[in-house]
């Protein structure tokens, strides 16, 4: 079974964990007890799952909808290689990723 690592937003924590395929990177966060918030349920109406992509894993992705970019537009410490959880697909290629939490998280449904 592939795996991947999540990195906590110090850097100091890695954990690595079974990443079956088939899964997003979000619904394997919330089966290992990972704090990534997901508050649209992963229908891609909310950038609260976002990650942030280790530079050797982001050219393996398929590249991201005009809608994913549209909510990545809304999230806290954006970078080049951002994505949202809910829209990486876990495959045997994928075997190996590595993504960092961002440092906090902006959920317009709360935060005003």
């Amino acid at each position: 079974m592939p795996k991947m690592v999540f990195i906590s937003p110090d850097g100091k924590t890695r954990t690595e964990v079974d990443a079956p395929v088939g899964l997003s990177v979000l619904e394997i966060a919330h089966r290992n007890k990972i704090d990534l918030e997901g508050a649209c349920e992963g229908s891609l109406a909310c950038s609260t799952c976002h990650v942030i992509i280790d530079p050797e894993y982001f050219g393996a992705l398929s590249e991201a909808t005009e809608e994913e970019e549209d909510m990545l537009d809304l999230a806290f410490g954006l970078t080049h290689t951002s994505r949202l959880g809910c829209q990486i697909i876990m495959s045997d290629d994928l075997d190996g990723l590595v993504v960092t939490l961002p440092a906090a998280t902006r959920n317009m449904m709360v935060d005003k």
